[in-house]
């Protein structure tokens, strides 16, 4: 008997809890080539911004012993292409498609959420709040959680019911619980973390940075630690909001670590640039360890490592009413 996989964000139901990470699934049409984006618990889309963007200078990427650096910059062609040729192939496949979006003023983020309003074959939109908020001095919005959650208010105002919106946190701030709550108090349904710590690495043969912009995010395993905690922390502090947990997924067991955290679903980034079948092997890997652990639901796991030994599994109304 298999274990009944589907999870929710806010009221959205998705088939299973593995999602792409933004940023790390190309258009979909690259993953495509070795599985179904259909069978995805969802696809994450590259952060859009509402103008096209040639992102940074190169080199963008360096590898570290445990993960990789990057400085890409969010380069993209910009709102208009992206609905005019990568959403409609997506949702030709049948794609639940999470659309992230990134931009440098309140009324940028806004004006992106405006545009997607009302557009078919959008299942949630997702926040990039780590960018710099150019009318701050630079200051990078998931750092403040007033700036944060002046965007998620703005996003939620001019999105539709339907669409869930979800506030995407760093781990680079002095209370992650603090920013998580700002943001769901301005109206985010779910939250997603982490984004990518800032990191830096320098080549001693050329004695020079590595990435030509100096700092860049680190992901992979170095940072699933920082993820868990992360998760941990938010979810004993706000247990009815769903949270996508994300940073160094590469198994099924680094995927359960963070569900037993209080992640209800979970993103795979990096592993991604190795091996493009990450995704659905995450998935069956999940799935046989939650069946191997006696767990008939995914929905059970999820916070469990919060509850005493013995404690009976919360429902998925018990989470909505501990929110109330």
């Amino acid at each position: 008997m298999t274990a009944d996989l589907r999870t929710y964000l806010a009221h959205v139901e998705l088939p299973n809890p593995v999602l792409t990470a933004s940023g790390c699934g190309g258009t979909g049409r690259e993953l495509a080539q070795f599985s179904d984006v259909h069978r995805l618990g969802a696809f994450v889309t590259r952060s859009i911004t509402m103008a096209p963007r040639a992102g940074r200078p190169t080199p963008r990427m360096a590898e570290t012993p445990s993960g990789l650096l990057n400085a890409v910059g969010l380069q993209g062609p910009g709102v208009e292409a992206f609905l005019e040729r990568e959403l409609p192939w997506l949702a030709e496949r049948g794609a639940r498609t999470v659309v992230s979006i990134g931009g440098g003023t309140v009324t940028e983020y806004t004006a992106l959420a405006r545009r997607l309003a009302g557009v078919d074959g959008i299942t949630a939109v997702e926040i990039n709040l780590s960018c710099p908020n150019v009318e701050d001095r630079g200051r990078v919005f998931a750092r403040d959680g007033a700036a944060a959650a002046e965007v998620v208010a703005s996003v939620r105002a001019a999105t539709p019911y339907e669409v869930p919106v979800i506030a995407k946190l760093s781990p680079d701030v002095a209370d992650v619980v603090a920013v998580a709550r700002a943001c769901v108090d301005g109206g985010a349904d779910a939250l997603a973390m982490i984004n990518t710590p800032v990191g830096m690495s320098i080549d001693v043969d050329t004695m020079r940075p590595s990435l030509a912009a100096g700092t860049g995010g680190l992901s992979g395993p170095a940072v699933r630690p920082l993820a868990v905690r992360c998760v941990w922390q938010v979810h004993a502090a706000l247990p009815g909001v769903p949270i996508i947990g994300m940073g160094g997924v590469t198994t099924g067991r680094d995927a359960l670590e963070l569900v037993l955290a209080g992640a209800c679903a979970v993103a795979v980034g990096t592993a991604l640039f190795h091996d493009p079948y990450a995704c659905p092997r995450v998935l069956r890997e999940l799935e046989e360890l939650l069946q191997e652990r006696g767990f008939d639901r995914l929905a059970d796991a999820v916070g469990l490592a919060h509850r005493p030994a013995g404690a009976q599994p919360r429902t998925r109304t018990d989470l909505e009413e501990s929110s109330l």
